[in-house]
Parts: C-alpha cells; sequence; structure tokens
C-alpha cells in the first residue's frame, strides 16, 4: 500500500511533540528528518537526528527544488528533504512531518497529496496553563508565543483535519483514525484498482 505525508502543526503547548512521539512506527508511521546547516550535538547522528550539511550544500538544495520547506531559526538553515519523504512514502510509510503554520502550507503548495493536522488544546485558558506550566519560559516569552496562537488559529481552513488535544491517547487514536480514512480513499489506491482491473483479463475473454 503507498504511504502518504502527515503534516502536525499546532501552537506551541498544543502538545505536538509529545502525540507525535506515541506515533507507534508498528503502524507504518516514520518521522521525517530535517537537514540543517548547525554542528550535530553531543550524541547526535548524521541520518537519525538529522541530516548535517553545509550552507552551500543548503542552498543548492533549495534552488534545485529539493526543499520541501525550508526556515532560518537562531542563526541556522532547517528544511525537510523532498527526496527522502518521497523514498519513504514509496515504501509504504505514513511519514509525520511536525512543522509550524508556515512551512506546513509552504509543503502543501509543493505536495498537495499531504494529510494536514492541526491539532489544539480544548482552550485558550488550558494553553496558557501549560505553557506557564511547563516552566522553560519567561513570561514576556510565553505572551509572545500566545499572540502567535492567535494569528496561527485562522490558518485553520487550510487544514484538512483539526484534533482537539485534552487527552494525549485520545488525540494519537484520531489521528490513527484520520491515516487510517485517508488510506482508504480510492486516489491513494490506484494501484490496488489497477491490478484489479488487469486481473479481469485472465477471467474474461
Amino acid at each position: 500500500m503507498n504511504g502518504m505525508l502527515v503534516i502536525i502543526s499546532g501552537p506551541s503547548g498544543s502538545g505536538k511533540g509529545t502525540v507525535v512521539k506515541r506515533l507507534s512506527p508498528e503502524n507504518g508511521y516514520a518521522l521525517s528528518i530535517s537537514v540543517t546547516t548547525r554542528k550535530p550535538r553531543d550524541g547526535e547522528l548524521n541520518g537519525r537526528d538529522y541530516f548535517f550539511t553545509t550552507e552551500e550544500d543548503f542552498h543548492k538544495m533549495r534552488e534545485e527544488n529539493d526543499l520541501l520547506e525550508h526556515a532560518f531559526f537562531v542563526g541556522n538553515y532547517y528544511g525537510t528533504p523532498r527526496r527522502y519523504v518521497e523514498e519513504q512514502i514509496k515504501q509504504g510509510k505514513i511519514v509525520v512531518l511536525e512543522i509550524e503554520v508556515e512551512g506546513a502550507l509552504q509543503v502543501k503548495k509543493k505536495f498537495p497529496s499531504a494529510v494536514l493536522i492541526f491539532l489544539m488544546p480544548p482552550s485558550f485558558e488550558e494553553l496558557a496553563g501549560r505553557l506557564t506550566n511547563r516552566g522553560t519560559e519567561d513570561a514576556v516569552t510565553i505572551e509572545e508565543r500566545l499572540k502567535k496562537t492567535l494569528d496561527e488559529v485562522p490558518l485553520i481552513n487550510n487544514y484538512n483535519y483539526l484534533v482537539i488535544n485534552d487527552v494525549v491517547p485520545k488525540a494519537v487514536a484520531k489521528i490513527d483514525a484520520i491515516v487510517a480514512a485517508e488510506r482508504m480513499k480510492p486516489a491513494r489506491s490506484e494501484e490496488i484498482i489497477k491490478k484489479f482491473l488487469d486481473s479481469q483479463k485472465e477471467i474474461l475473454c
């Protein structure tokens, strides 16, 4: 069965990372590996954590349309390599890409068959509470993240699905259900349909 590209976005504090980590490889999921110009940190391996490259090669990939999306963050470039994603999909994998809204819309233009899922907490109050309780950022940064959320939420209509992350296992189950439904769409089963039609030649004269 053919694979697909699934993009999961959502405001900071929506639980994207936690949910994505719960998507089991046994169900065919494979996390996309980004390419970056930053240096590897201790314990990081090329091809497992990131594809580490030079700034020159990164720009070459961008110019040759080898990146589905790209961004500049804290002095380094990051991007999603098109070739890696396409190879995984050909192997029948459900490639999961956890990126910001801007990047997701970039990918959608280049990869129209991608399934876009927007993850949200049940309320704005819950989101603010999560950002505060995790204790990793100061009040100014939290306020900036909350304001950014107000810019992101109106873009939900560009997505295929909205999943409310109130309880992580339930959110994971909803994503599993979305992927199962998408895999049953005729447009994703052209090979199966072709085999069915070809088999009639052995039966009908």
